[in-house]
């Protein structure tokens, strides 16, 4: 980043060469510090290294900012799912237990995005790229579901969107509660992927499904 000063010695104008991924990465750090809801758009500027007005040359406010920072957690969640799921090799109740792991190692290892993407309080649906990234990740969960409950007989299935969002209602809580890795995390006698492990192995069999069978 370069800045041009006139006669006056102020500042004219600035030349940066990324500003978006500088506001991304500013956000991601406030997100750290403070909470998604604890910084400001002229704090996330300062941060970036550049005027409170800069910002608007991208976004229209806070909100979009975190829109954007959530987009980038819902992609790089997706694709530490699907690498996860790994199309249900070698069989799917392993493979649907490597899903949780990864689930839980994505809200340890990135609190921010995982913050941005689910506690900022950004509506899904007023951003269609936001809303597409985060049907992208949970479109695994829900495949993932459907190889499950296809070792079942065909009238003894569950919906696998009603399944998905069990799956993913349970992830969610051992992720939000045990599994952060930042200071919203409580304590736990076990580890948190042994919780969820455990819930997941509950969940199976009561809808038929021991590891013997899923898969």
């Amino acid at each position: 980043m370069s800045w041009k000063r006139d006669d006056s010695g102020q500042p004219r104008g600035y030349h940066h060469g990324n500003l978006k991924e500088a506001l991304i990465r500013a956000a991601l750090g406030l997100i750290g510090e403070k909470g998604p809801s604890g910084f400001t758009f002229a704090e996330a500027a300062r941060m970036a290294g550049v005027s409170p007005a800069a910002p608007y040359r991208h976004y229209r406010d806070r909100d979009e900012l975190l829109a954007d920072v959530a987009v980038r957690g819902f992609s790089a969640f997706e694709a530490d799912l699907v690498k996860a799921w790994d199309g249900g090799k070698p069989d799917a109740e392993t493979a649907f237990h490597r899903l949780g792991r990864a689930y839980l190692a994505f809200a340890h290892d990135q609190p921010a995005f995982y913050s941005a993407m689910f506690e900022a309080g950004v509506p899904l649906d007023a951003n269609a790229e936001l809303r597409a990234a985060a049907d992208r990740a949970f479109l695994v969960l829900r495949n993932a579901a459907e190889t499950l409950i296809a070792a079942l007989p065909q009238g003894e299935r569950p919906p696998a969107l009603m399944m998905a969002l069990h799956i993913w209602a349970m992830s969610h809580g051992v992720a939000a509660l045990f599994g952060r890795g930042d200071a919203g995390r409580r304590p736990l006698p076990m580890s948190a992927s042994d919780l969820l492990e455990a819930g997941m192995l509950i969940y199976l069999k009561g809808l038929g499904l021991p590891p013997d069978k899923a898969g």
